[in-house]
C-alpha cells in the first residue's frame, strides 16, 4: 500500500509542474503580444507626433532649412543610360542608372514632366566622355558635374528655373 501512496504523490507533483509550465508559457506569450502591440502602436504615434510638429513648425515659419526651399525628393529616371565611349586601348560600354535630387513637389512635378529633355541632355553629356577618364573617381565626378550643369542649363531654358539640384549615379558599370 505504501507503493500506491508514493505513486499518487509523484503524479500530483508532475501535474503541478505541467500547470506551472503551461501558465509560464501563456504569460510569456501575453507579454510578447503586449510588447509587440505597444512597439507598433508607439512607433505610429511617434510618427504622427513628428508629423504634427513638422506641420506646426512649417505653419509658424520655424526651423526652415537654410538651403533651398522644400524637402529633398528623388526622381528616378525610368531607364538606365547605355552608351559607348572611346578609350585609348579600346572602346568601352557604359551603363549608368541615375536619380535626380530636387527640392519640393513643384520641382518634382517639373522634372517628371520633362523626362525626355532630361534624358537627352544627360545622354549627350555622358556620351561625350572618354573611357580613360571614367576609370577614375575624379573622372566620374567631373562627368557628374558636367551632366548637372548641362541639365540645369537645358531646364532653365525650358522651365524657367533650376529644377535639379544634384545628379546622382545609383549604378555605374563599365565593360
Amino acid at each position: 500500500m505504501a507503493a500506491d501512496g508514493d505513486l499518487k504523490l509523484g503524479e500530483g507533483k508532475g501535474g503541478l509542474k505541467k500547470i506551472i509550465l503551461l501558465g509560464s508559457a501563456v504569460l510569456l506569450v501575453l507579454l510578447l503580444a503586449a510588447g509587440a502591440y505597444f512597439y507598433f502602436l508607439g512607433s505610429e504615434s511617434a510618427e504622427q507626433a513628428a508629423n504634427a510638429e513638422t506641420s506646426e513648425s512649417q505653419a509658424s515659419g520655424e526651423n526652415r532649412p537654410a538651403g533651398p526651399e522644400g524637402n529633398a525628393l528623388y526622381v528616378a529616371l525610368p531607364r538606365p543610360f547605355i552608351f559607348n565611349v572611346p578609350g585609348s586601348a579600346r572602346d568601352r560600354l557604359v551603363q549608368i542608372k541615375v536619380q535626380l535630387l530636387v527640392r519640393g513637389s513643384n520641382n518634382e512635378t517639373l522634372a517628371l514632366r520633362h523626362i525626355p529633355l532630361i534624358e537627352a541632355s544627360l545622354l549627350a553629356a555622358f556620351s561625350s566622355a572618354n573611357a580613360d577618364e571614367l576609370v577614375t573617381t575624379t573622372g566620374k565626378d567631373a562627368l557628374k558635374n558636367k551632366a548637372l550643369s548641362d541639365l540645369q542649363q537645358a531646364l532653365l531654358e525650358v522651365a524657367g528655373s533650376v529644377v535639379v539640384e544634384e545628379v546622382l549615379f545609383t549604378s555605374f558599370v563599365m565593360q
